[in-house]
């Protein structure tokens, strides 16, 4: 017996996103992404080390507000991905001494450094030439952003989708399936379902922290990297802060940079403010690396714990550790066999990671691909007054 094909909804154009809609449209599946933001990319996300603005547009002089590494000796699908997109890619700096900061009153103390293992590996025009390149092969009409979701119905054998755009327009698509590509959480706490998911279920999602949701990401941009002129690495850890960790994030060929992230709590850093903070970190970095780092060609600062479509106010304590990956879908009920998260923090793998959007996507269009027959249709979409 052939089966109806369904259409897809894929809410979120993040890294998990496009790479399920890659995957649907190489089959010619029929889908739609629907991205609250103004353009695709989720919690990845850079500064142009020209302009100095957040860009996604093509360029190498670029740098990593979010994730900004992988390790392809054991994220093989991850690796996979990058070489057949053809993207190239650089082990991060780490020769030379790190320092360790014992505060504003003590020089720093300099010790030898020590390379990663595994390679800890970045993307030449860092992480959105990730997303450039899966952006690019897909059919631009079948993305649409400033589509934020606030609804998902159960009616007869469909789902219907509710999105509003930034006038409060509201859409309505109709599909068989939809792919949650937003975190567990941002998913439970933004989205209202109808019928409601399996109390267990909802639970679950609720408590599954946002991996980087807490965080914030300061980086300093330079004509070159000097540090290394004096043997050190751009390395450094510090009890103080406000910068517990600090990494060479210099682009090769390109610009250099500094990079940290906060150790403050983000509820404390809602209180100081991020003209503050950038002149706490300015200040960190000269007391480090010497008066040249003083006076960066331009910065920038991510404060993640603020943005509307990762954050959620629980996330404003910082977990440990990557969570543990939530089941992914309903067992029973109305929403069996319709709604499956395919964000990072589903992975079982490497929840959280890159690599983990990667994996989850796949998961959800291989369950897909076993649930049903595919061919393709039209997603019509009906705009609600």
């Amino acid at each position: 017996m052939n089966l109806r094909p369904p259409r897809v909804v894929i809410i979120g154009a993040g890294l998990s996103g496009l790479y399920a809609a890659s995957l649907l449209e190489s089959k010619n599946y029929d889908y739609i992404v629907l991205e609250a933001r103004d353009a695709p990319g989720g919690r990845i996300a850079s500064i142009d080390g020209v302009a100095g603005s957040a860009s996604a547009a093509t360029a190498i002089d670029r740098f990593d507000l979010g994730p900004a590494w992988f390790w392809p000796q054991y994220q093989r699908d991850l690796e996979c991905v990058i070489r057949k997109l053809d993207l190239a890619s650089f082990e991060q700096f780490d020769t030379g001494d790190t320092l360790m900061d014992r505060g504003p009153h003590q020089p720093p103390v300099r010790l030898q450094g020590y390379s990663s293992s595994p390679t800890s590996m970045r993307l030449i025009g860092g992480m959105n030439a990730l997303v450039d390149a899966l952006r690019g092969a897909l059919d631009p009409e079948r993305i649409a952003t400033g589509q934020a979701v606030r609804r998902l119905r159960r009616v007869a054998e469909h789902v219907e989708v509710d999105s509003e755009d930034a006038g409060g327009v509201t859409t309505t698509w109709h599909a068989d399936h939809v792919l949650l590509a937003l975190p567990p959480r941002l998913a439970e706490y933004s989205l209202t379902i109808d019928p409601p998911l399996p109390p267990t279920l909802a639970q679950s999602w609720r408590s599954t922290a946002t991996w980087m949701a807490p965080h914030a990401k300061y980086i300093a941009i330079y004509d070159r990297p000097f540090w290394r002129e004096d043997g050190l690495s751009g390395e450094a850890r510090s009890a103080p802060g406000p910068l517990g960790e600090i990494h060479d994030a210099s682009m090769p060929g390109a610009s250099a940079a500094l990079f940290g992230f906060l150790s403050v709590p983000a509820h404390l850093r809602r209180t100081i403010g991020s003209d503050a903070l950038k002149a706490q970190c300015r200040a960190q970095l000269t007391r480090l690396f010497g008066p040249q780092a003083a006076a960066p060609r331009m910065e920038a600062f991510k404060e993640w714990a603020q943005e509307t479509y990762t954050a959620v106010p629980d996330d404003l304590i910082a977990a440990g550790h990557h969570a543990v990956a939530p089941a992914s879908k309903a067992s029973y009920g109305p929403w069996h066999q319709r709604v499956t998260g395919i964000a990072s923090e589903w992975s079982t793998s490497f929840p959280g990671y890159l690599a983990g959007a990667i994996e989850a996507a796949a998961s959800g269009v291989n369950a897909l691909e076993r649930d049903h027959r595919f061919s393709q249709h039209v997603i019509r979409p009906r705009h609600a007054l």
